[in-house]
């Protein structure tokens, strides 16, 4: 099967903002978000609020994110997936399209993935000294996860596991943020955590519509390809349902106290994206507005969430 060639750009010096391009930069946003979620509910809950280490978190957390990033579209480009997709609907979905327009290489891509490795390895020791063991252990479930991910054997992303695993990246990135303030799991972080992996993986499906029949031509069996559009719709619905019922349910629970329910203002947007995608799955040209809604709604839903719980600390 003949799929697109990418232009072969000429190995020169890149400049600091094709880098920085690199790692898809919109989309680290949603980490940062995952790990104000964390702290406030660190500090809603007395546990204090040290700044720095809080910092330190996060940028380490985003520069995981950005690894994931860089080694997805390192996978993707060697596997002919980007190359074959020609639905994606960019900034979106289909990668970052660096190595497909000629403005890098497959190997600077490999080595920038490289780089972040072994920067976040001594990096993440570090942390974990500051604050706990935890971090160690919550560190190396996000590498493997962002690891498994893409890269052969695991390849999950192929396997249907792809979303799942993804959702599960960011429920550690929310209990994360919160541990290197509290120095021990707790079960409220997990709860918010538990509402924004949905949301997250909500993401991932709509994402994996556009570009389902490029992923299938290349054998990349994702789970939008595994499932048929009709019903990766009705997942999509059933996981923006279960985010926002979850929250409710856990706060008439008493797991999160009740200013945790800031993270329901993201619904109404949920909603509309779904309205749209089941209107125009079938035209990815279409979603973009699905697609934006989505992204806006999973940002809502953690600072809706990190709202209320940052409130409930300024008041104590």
């Amino acid at each position: 099967m003949n799929t697109p060639q990418p232009p072969i750009p000429t190995e020169t010096r890149l400049p600091p903002l094709t880098w920085w391009r690199m790692t898809r930069p919109a989309f680290l946003l949603l980490t940062v978000v995952a790990c104000a979620l964390g702290t406030a509910t660190a500090a809603a809950c007395g546990c204090g609020l040290d700044i720095p280490l809080a910092l330190s978190a996060t940028a380490l957390a985003v520069m995981a994110h950005a690894t994931g990033n860089v080694l997805n579209d390192w996978h993707d480009a060697r596997n002919g997936a980007d190359a074959a997709n020609t639905q994606g609907v960019f900034p979106f979905t289909g990668g970052s399209r660096l190595i497909q327009n000629g403005v890098v290489s497959e190997k600077q891509t490999g080595d920038l993935a490289k780089a972040l490795l072994i920067f976040l390895v001594p990096a993440g020791l570090l942390l974990a000294v500051k604050a706990g063991p935890g971090v160690l252990l919550l560190g190396l479930a996000g590498l493997l996860l962002a690891w498994a991910y893409s890269a052969p054997p695991m390849k999950l992303m192929s396997r249907g596991l792809g979303e799942l695993a993804v959702a599960l990246a960011w429920f550690l990135v929310v209990v994360g943020a919160d541990y290197v303030q509290r120095r021990q799991f707790f079960v409220i972080p997990a709860s918010a955590g538990a509402s924004l992996a949905m949301m997250v993986a909500a993401l991932l499906v709509i994402n994996g519509i556009p570009d389902a029949q490029g992923d299938a031509q290349v054998g990349k069996r994702t789970l939008v390809v595994r499932l048929g559009v009709n019903r990766a719709i009705a997942l999509y619905g059933c996981l923006v349902v279960l985010a926002h019922g979850w929250l409710a349910t856990s706060v008439w629970l008493l797991i999160p106290p009740r200013p945790a329910l800031w993270g329901l203002v993201s619904l109404p947007l949920s909603l509309a994206a779904w309205l749209i995608l089941a209107r125009h799955a079938r035209q990815p040209s279409r979603l973009k507005p699905a697609l934006a809604l989505t992204v806006a709604a999973t940002l809502l839903h953690g600072l809706g969430m990190a709202w209320g719980f940052g409130q409930m600390a300024l008041s104590r």
